[in-house]
């Protein structure tokens, strides 16, 4: 796979900032709506989260969101009503290393079924956005390679991977709640097979284009690149909200000219102001690529599908598909 891996340091990851939830039809945000019911009560940390959990659970399954509409899920402080909930949930489905408030509350609370994503799948160390050179910093690379670098946490952003998790998940709802193992098992293999047929869209999608490069704002599709064989460039590396260095956005010009980059991909939910000013510098394109890290009223689409979708139709469009 031609995707360019870089060393990141743990600080940076744990930087990573994601966007909320946005509305799920069955998962709700009140914590009074949680451990009061007669249905399996699940705690999510955050989009991804709460959406395998409300597919899985179905009928069954009253899913509720630690991370409200738009917040950032990194920054997330467990107030004292959030623990309260976490103690009354029959089950808690977070993504371990994404939010430390959360790790650190599910740790310390009494709820039996502790359901971490990550540990579902592999975590991959997808690197940083400077570029490395032949012959070039050797003896750094040697010293990096010995210390412990954390993971990109994006996982739901490769089908595929988002598959494994799912199926893990499904699992651990049969396990915790087995009067309705045979619903939950019914509902993974439904929601694995939709996820499965994605990949299809993005395989087939992205398998003839012009260019396999694409410029992001953040680099949260690491995972999605090396799936399909693209390269991802991110202007500001895990955090949205960094500043690229100066000597970053001229290299990421003369990219754009050497591989055939015609778009700058850009969230909705975060400052397009450095994406739009090297596009324009660049004389390239924009466009949005959603990392779904919440669902709001400027996603495109209204649930993880349908702005799955959107993205492969704006990569499409941006790498010259045929």
């Amino acid at each position: 796979m031609n995707v360019r891996r870089r060393l990141i340091s743990a600080t940076a990851v744990t930087a990573a900032t994601a966007l909320g939830l946005g509305a799920l039809s069955a998962c709700s945000s009140d914590s009074a709506a949680t451990g009061n019911t007669d249905k399996f009560d699940v705690v999510a940390s955050f989009y991804p989260m709460a959406f395998l959990a409300e597919q899985i659970g179905g009928d069954h399954a009253n899913v509720t969101s630690l991370t409200e509409p738009g917040q950032e899920p990194h920054d997330l402080e467990i107030s004292t009503k959030q623990r309260a909930q976490l103690e009354e949930a029959d089950a808690a489905l977070f993504l371990k290393g994404l939010q430390p408030a959360v790790d650190e509350a599910v740790s310390q609370t009494g709820i039996k079924t502790k359901i971490d994503a990550a540990g579902l799948t592999t975590l991959e160390d997808h690197g940083s956005t400077e570029h490395e050179h032949e012959g070039e910093g050797e003896g750094e690379k040697g010293h990096a390679e010995e210390e412990e670098h954390a993971r990109d946490p994006h996982i739901w952003l490769d089908p595929v991977k988002y598959a494994e998790v799912a199926e893990g998940v499904g699992k651990a709802f049969e396990k915790a709640d087995p009067d309705h193992a045979a619903d939950y098992k019914k509902n993974t293999a439904a929601l694995v097979k939709k996820l499965n047929g994605l990949d299809g869209d993005f395989e087939n999608g992205l398998k003839n284009t012009k260019t396999k490069v694409f410029f992001t704002n953040h680099a949260a599709f690491g995972y999605l690149a090396e799936r399909y064989g693209l390269t991802q460039e991110a202007i500001s590396g895990l955090d949205p909200e960094s500043e690229p260095s100066a000597a970053r956005v001229k290299e990421l010009q003369q990219e754009a000219k050497a591989d055939g980059v015609t778009t700058v991909f850009y969230e909705t939910l975060v400052s397009d102001k450095t994406a739009k000013t090297l596009a324009k510098d660049a004389k390239l394109k924009t466009d949005v690529l959603d990392p779904l890290e919440g669902i709001t009223d400027k996603s495109r689409g209204d649930d993880y599908f349908q702005v799955m979708e959107a993205n492969l139709k704006a990569l499409q469009a941006a790498l010259g598909a045929k």
